[in-house]
């Protein structure tokens, strides 16, 4: 394992939703399927299995999968996973932080513990715009109802 980077992954959005609504979603394959995914699994407790599964995503098309493990699942505050985004010797822990304000939810959402590799420098920059896009469709999904529609497929 490498010597960690120090830094982390941070954003944060208001959804108009209590955070009971927020969590189902994010807390749950289905809602996952949703907005973001296509057939992933997700086993909502600490040491539950978790497998993102995208097919012909995004403008690329890329198809691919991701394993995670649960572990924190305390509804209606907090969800953490754990992945492997630089491979299986180093885990990165994922944070989804909800907190009820103006009506709605502050979701804060945190990606931890990188190491100081170039391919993990690299990996961060993408996840990054990963979770900043994932939670704005999230954000519409809930709101408006929207969900992302793959090109070519009028």
């Amino acid at each position: 394992m490498s010597e960690p980077f120090g830094k982390n992954i941070k954003h944060q959005t208001f959804i108009a939703a209590p955070p009971e609504k927020v969590y189902d979603i994010i807390a749950s394959a289905r809602g996952w399927d949703s907005f973001f995914t296509s057939g992933m699994e997700l086993e909502a407790k600490p040491g539950g299995k978790m497998v993102w599964r995208w097919k012909n995503w995004g403008p690329n098309f890329y198809t691919t999968d991701a394993e995670a493990k649960v572990v924190r699942a305390e509804r209606p505050t907090v969800f953490a996973f754990e992945w492997y985004p630089v491979g299986k010797d180093n885990p990165t822990t994922v944070e989804f932080q909800l907190e009820s304000k103006h009506g709605g939810t502050i979701v804060r959402l945190t990606e931890s513990g990188y190491p100081d590799t170039p391919q993990a420098r690299e990996m961060i920059l993408e996840c990054a715009a990963g979770w900043g896009e994932a939670l704005a469709l999230l954000k519409f999904y809930i709101e408006l109802g929207t969900v992302y529609t793959q090109p070519g497929t009028d």
